[in-house]
C-alpha cells in the first residue's frame, strides 16, 4: 500500500522496487532506473553510492536488487530523489553464480528496453517480483531460464502469442500460428516453430524438462529477441545478448 504525504512542493512516499539500469553521475552519486510497485518506471539520484562506507552501499545497487525505498518525488523532474533505501528481497544465488549474474544483467537490460510505461501495473510487478526470485533459487533448468521469462513477459507488454492448432509457422510480426508460411520474412521455420510451442508450454516449475540443444537455445533466444523487436517501439540492441550466448555455447 502506498503511503506518502506532500511537503512544500514534493511528494515523499513509501515504495518497493527492482533495479534496472544504474549509471554512475558523478564521483559521488548513481542513477538508477528501478521498476516500481507504486510509480512504475522511475529515475533516482543516489548519492553516496560510490563511497566506501555509504550507507546507501553498491551492493544495493546490483541488477535487479529489490529494495524497500523512501522517496521523494517532485511533479515534472525527470530524476527524483532516494532518502532512505533497504534491501527487500537477499539474494542467495544470483551474486554467487555466473550463469545466474549473467541472467540477472541480460533481464535487467530487456527490461530497461521494454518498461516505459511511469504508470503503476501490479500484476506486472507481481511478475517480476516472483521471476527474479526464480532465477535466485532454481536450481535445475538455469540454461532455460531466460526464454521462460521472455516469453512470459510478453503477457504483460501487450504481444503474447495467439496460440492456434496446426500451424506450422509462426508469424513474429503477427504473434500467431500459421498454417502457411507468411510473405514477410518475419516468421519460424517449422522445426523452430516446433521448440517455440514447447517453450509456450514451459514454466518456471518444469523448465528443466524442456530439452534443447545450445542450437536451439540460441536460435531461441535470437527469434525472441527479434519478436521483441517487433512489438516494441525503438527496442534497441542488447548489449548483453552476446555475453549470454558466449556463456552457453
Amino acid at each position: 500500500m502506498l503511503h506518502l504525504h506532500i511537503q512544500n512542493e514534493f511528494m515523499q512516499a513509501k515504495t518497493t522496487g527492482i533495479i534496472i539500469h544504474k549509471t554512475k553521475y558523478s564521483d559521488s552519486a548513481t542513477i538508477i532506473t528501478v521498476y516500481t510497485r507504486e510509480f512504475g518506471r522511475v529515475s533516482y539520484l543516489v548519492y553516496g553510492a560510490n563511497k566506501k562506507n555509504s550507507a546507501n552501499r553498491a551492493a544495493l545497487l546490483q541488477p535487479l536488487s529489490m529494495l524497500d525505498m523512501e522517496v521523494k518525488h517532485s511533479p515534472g523532474k525527470d530524476i527524483q530523489r532516494i532518502k532512505e533505501m533497504r534491501l527487500e528481497y537477499q539474494f542467495t544465488g544470483i551474486p554467487f553464480d555466473p550463469v545466474k549474474n549473467a541472467l540477472a544483467l541480460f533481464i535487467s537490460e530487456i527490461l530497461f528496453k521494454s518498461l516505459r510505461q511511469t504508470e503503476p501495473d501490479e500484476p506486472l510487478f507481481l511478475f517480476l517480483e516472483n521471476s527474479i526470485q526464480q532465477l535466485d533459487c532454481c536450481q535445475t533448468g538455469v540454461q532455460n531460464f531466460h526464454l521462460v521469462f521472455l516469453q512470459k513477459l510478453t503477457r504483460y507488454l501487450g504481444f503474447e502469442p495467439y496460440v492456434e492448432e496446426g500451424g506450422k509457422y509462426f508469424d513474429l510480426m503477427n504473434g500467431v500460428f500459421l498454417p502457411e508460411r507468411p510473405l514477410h520474412i518475419h516468421f519460424l521455420t517449422p522445426e523452430v516453430t516446433l521448440r517455440f510451442s514447447e517453450l509456450l508450454d514451459t514454466d518456471y516449475m518444469n523448465m528443466d524438462k524442456l530439452v534443447l540443444t545450445r542450437e536451439n537455445r540460441s536460435v531461441l533466444l535470437k527469434n525472441m529477441v527479434e519478436y521483441y523487436r517487433l512489438h516494441i517501439p525503438e527496442f534497441q540492441s542488447l548489449h548483453s545478448l552476446a555475453v549470454l550466448q558466449s556463456l552457453f555455447d
